[in-house]
């Protein structure tokens, strides 16, 4: 695979950090998480007894972000588990961290300390604000840099009541994963230039705010503070979702050549209107036109109007619930939901791989890994420590 020659040491917990470090396992990175001892990583224990997002006393957080890697028990705290740990890194690529800006320095893994015994390492951290700025040190969630990045100002109804919405998924934590991932593979690649490794300094604020995107630069331009307009579109119409007799579709006519299109399709009379051809026009006619379109498509199923436009190669799609997309069958035909068999036997189904390389197929995905499970075998393995040396390292709870 296209990174199994890379060996990852990941200290992530939560959701940001061990989302990106899947990332690289799943494309093949030999990912060996690193856990204190006793209660290991956080999400071990979230959900583990919730009959429905629970199998054999593993949650899904921990189901769906841990699988493809292995387990090492090392207790960072004690000055043994810290050599050993030191070992790992002689040997490793990357190491990847969502701690507090801080944690690293005092427990003597940063980057700076880690670069003396070698100097390729590539780490990683992943936080709130980065490890510039006035700020650095604030804790935050997904929700809190959701908030300050902007998005959930232009996310919701638009019906001027003023109430802010979050985005459905955790695009703050997410995005953090997805630019830490990135950053690594960035670095990996000067590395191969250049000989030496680097830190990755990834802030999930600047993450939303790069989400932002043309829209800030719009404002920039013009001052202009956007608001939530809902589903719909600030420059193109029609482009909303609109309600059929037993769901909902999305319609994105984007230009006057689809909306021509689109007419020809739906064939009403008050849609023909001449100046409707050119989009200022129809811009300035939103709502008309949006509430012709709506009472339409009420008359008919989703699939009925989906047949007609996707005829017409109008872009158009079902709003799906999880339900519906996970058993889409464009979705089910690019292998993005797999099957992973646990310890048991039993398996567990959740979402696979996004990214497909022709040179590189996706492998099986393994089980998450029990807390410790590979300890003895990767310290037997990658450093050539003697089952003597494990067992005194165990012995003095520096490793389990």
């Amino acid at each position: 695979m296209a990174l199994e020659h890379i060996t990852v040491l990941d200290l992530t917990h939560m959701l940001s950090g061990p989302y990106g470090s899947m990332l690289l396992a799943d494309l093949g990175a030999r990912t060996i998480k690193v856990e204190p001892p006793v209660s290991g990583e956080g999400t071990r224990r979230l959900l583990e007894n919730d009959p429905d997002y629970s199998i054999d006393g593993v949650g899904a957080y921990f189901l769906t972000l841990n699988r493809n890697k292995e387990s090492v028990c090392v207790d960072l705290k004690t000055e043994a588990g810290k050599v050993v740990f030191l070992d790992l890194v002689r040997i490793a690529d990357v190491v990847y961290d969502n701690f507090s800006v801080g944690v690293t320095e005092r427990l003597g893994i940063d980057h700076a300390s880690l670069a003396k015994i070698n100097p390729r390492i590539i780490t990683c951290s992943v936080t709130g604000f980065g490890q510039t700025g006035p700020e650095t040190h604030r804790p935050a969630f997904d929700q809190v840099v959701q908030a300050m990045g902007g998005g959930m100002s232009i996310t919701g109804t638009g019906t001027g009541d003023g109430e802010p919405m979050r985005s459905g998924i955790p695009i703050g934590d997410l995005c953090g994963g997805i630019f830490g991932t990135m950053g690594v593979l960035a670095a990996i690649a000067q590395r191969d230039q250049t000989g030496v490794g680097q830190h990755v300094d990834i802030s999930m604020l600047d993450g939303q705010i790069s989400l932002l995107n043309y829209m800030a630069t719009m404002h920039l331009m013009s001052g202009i503070v956007p608001a939530a307009i809902g589903n719909g579109h600030f420059v193109h119409v029609p482009y909303n979702s609109f309600g059929t007799s037993d769901g909902h579709l999305i319609v994105a006519c984007i230009g006057d050549m689809f909306f021509e299109k689109f007419v020809d399709t739906m064939d009403l009379a008050e849609l023909r209107k001449p100046e409707y051809l050119q989009q200022p026009a129809r811009f300035a006619a939103k709502a008309e036109i949006e509430a012709i379109i709506n009472a339409e498509m009420k008359t008919q199923t989703t699939d009925y109007w989906l047949a007609k436009l996707r005829a017409a190669r109008i872009p158009c799609g079902p709003v799906n619930n999880f339900e519906q997309a996970l058993n889409d069958k464009q979705v089910l035909a690019r292998d993005m939901v797999v099957d992973v068999t646990l310890a048991s036997g039993k398996s567990v189904r959740m979402p696979g791989n996004p990214i497909k390389l022709s040179g590189s197929p996706q492998a099986g995905f393994t089980r998450p890994p029990g807390l410790g499970e590979h300890t003895g075998r990767v310290l037997e393995e990658l450093l050539g420590y003697s089952p003597e040396q494990i067992g005194q390292l165990r012995q003095a709870g520096a490793i389990n």
